[in-house]
């Protein structure tokens, strides 16, 4: 018989719009039972927050959300007022999802109290997780700032977000705790200290002490004194993800809690996958659709542009060898038959239920779909210029026909964009497509500014990724309704911990908890 252990309370700081926590939620022992309830998820940004509460709104109704629920999404209508309909439930999302801003002093006296409620009522049953936000640790941040004459890192406070992390984690003294972050943070400096050492130590002290472990399958039970700060990376593509996400993922268990020994017998705390997935994998299936155009969109313009954006093509094309060049232009120009073929036009938005790839592994399969859809929602896609479709034209069918996507040499003067840097070498993937046949670059919040960088590798659809898209790639499920504006939504799924490799990290924490509880377990907790 499986080992009964404890309900463990989940504490969720910069919950953004509930990655981990949907993650963590989902975990179920050998019989089925969830040792991993969440009491508290913070968030400061608003639409966030939205997502956020909306998510942990459903949550309360287990595995089956309300019909008000589907009707909301299939209609597209104004959002049913939930706490008149559902008020016990509405009224614990409130409770369970905050929208505060960590550090604050009018903000910690009230926060403080709550950790302490958990705290005491389950008895030390609890897990920290999150990740502080990575804007200072990115390279690509680093690079930004740098170019900013008056910037300080010593007086920026991103780099010092953690450390609200680490108060969090001395107050309650949980169990284990989880850390996410981006890579980069293990190269950040501060006052000529890696950013990556001070917060190593930092982990390691708080409270009454904690073992930091890393997920890698080999080096299961090191202790962190022996460990590279760079064995704490976990990539995405090992474990399941359609995407090359690489992350430093921090996992602490109290001091002298675990039989490190112990820990080696367990085998990997994340198990590799046999194959990785690739971007076709999660996207087929998917309603097919048009992009918009930034000026006068209607089907009829989108088209008239298109035939203009395939004449510029396949003029552009003339220096590719004959037989390269014949096929390129036969390409191009299927691609203006099936967006209009019959009665059906394409649209710009999904009216209808998606599938998915065929070898998509079914675990994955069955967390993305849900039966009761009938409609995907922020599916619809973004409005580019009409200048812009000869290029994504170009670059999609390229990268079909070439394996790869095209880089700034690769693209014909004519088709060049008008930028300034365009030949200066360093911005030679400005264009670049998410081939079908592998897994996708890293999904960032860059993509609420332009879709450039995430284009759909098919050329017929000639368009960047929609939200839901990128949220496939991010494993989130097709029920998951990201709220605010579009720009809003894309940074939410950019900066989300995709929750498919969340669920697995939890899973590797419960098996780690499942060593560490020693005592008779407590009776089950309500939230």
């Amino acid at each position: 018989m499986a080992r009964r252990v404890p309900k463990f309370a989940v504490v969720d700081l910069f919950a953004g719009p509930g990655g981990l926590a949907e993650g963590f939620s989902s975990v179920q022992d050998e019989l089925g039972r969830k040792p991993f309830r969440i009491a508290l998820s913070v968030e400061k940004e608003r639409a966030a927050h939205s997502t956020l509460l909306l998510r942990t709104f459903l949550r309360q109704f287990g595995d089956h959300y309300p019909t008000e629920y589907y009707k909301y999404l299939k209609k597209g209508t104004a959002e049913p007022d939930w706490e008149g309909i559902y008020p016990a439930q509405w009224n614990a999302a409130k409770e369970h999802a905050l929208l505060l801003e960590l550090g604050l002093p009018e903000t910690e006296e009230f926060l403080f109290a709550r950790i302490d409620g958990i705290k005491e009522k389950f008895r030390g049953n609890t897990v920290l997780i999150g990740g502080p936000p990575c804007q200072a640790y990115s390279l690509v941040g680093r690079a930004r700032n740098k170019g900013i004459a008056t910037y300080v890192a010593e007086e920026d406070p991103k780099h010092l977000l953690y450390e609200n992390y680490i108060r969090i984690l001395s107050r309650l003294r949980p169990a284990a705790f989880v850390m996410e972050n981006v890579k980069g943070m293990l190269s950040s400096t501060l006052n000529s200290e890696l950013v990556f050492k001070r917060i190593r130590d930092d982990l390691q002290s708080a409270g009454d002490g904690y073992t930091l472990l890393a997920l890698s399958p080999r080096l299961a039970g090191t202790d962190a004194d022996s460990l590279h700060p760079t064995d704490f990376i976990v990539k995405g593509e090992d474990y399941g993800l359609p995407q090359a996400r690489h992350r430093v993922i921090i996992v602490g268990v109290r001091k002298g809690s675990l039989d490190l020994r112990a820990v080696q017998a367990l085998g990997p705390l994340l198990q590799p996958c046999a194959a990785q997935l690739n971007v076709q994998d999660v996207l087929e299936g998917m309603p097919r659709l048009r992009c918009g155009l930034s000026q006068n969109d209607s089907f009829e313009n989108w088209t008239e542009a298109m035939c203009e954006a395939a004449k510029a093509v396949n003029k552009a094309v003339s220096f590719l060898p004959a037989n390269e060049r014949t096929q390129f232009r036969e390409r191009v120009d299927e691609c203006l038959v099936k967006p209009s073929a019959g009665s059906s036009k394409w649209p710009r938005s999904a009216l209808r239920p998606a599938g998915i790839g065929p070898f998509c592994p079914k675990p994955l399969k069955k967390w993305i779909l849900d039966p009761r859809l009938d409609a995907l929602p922020n599916n619809e896609t973004r409005s580019h210029m009409r200048s812009d479709l000869g290029r994504y034209l170009f670059a999609s069918v390229y990268a079909e026909l070439m394996l790869t996507s095209p880089r700034a040499g690769d693209f014909p003067d004519a088709l060049a964009p008008d930028h300034k840097n365009w030949a200066s070498g360093k911005f030679i993937d400005r264009f670049r497509v998410q081939l079908a046949g592998a897994p996708s670059t890293t999904v960032t919040s860059h993509m609420s500014k332009d879709g450039h960088y995430f284009i759909h590798y098919d050329p017929e659809q000639c368009r960047s990724l929609t939200v839901r898209e990128a949220a496939r790639l991010q494993t989130f499920p097709d029920n998951y309704l990201f709220k605010g504006n579009r720009t809003e939504q894309y940074i939410q799924v950019g900066n989300a911990v995709p929750p498919y490799l969340a669920k697995q990290i939890g899973e590797a924490v419960r098996r780690l908890l499942v060593l560490t509880t020693k005592e008779k377990p407590l009776p089950d907790q309500k939230l």
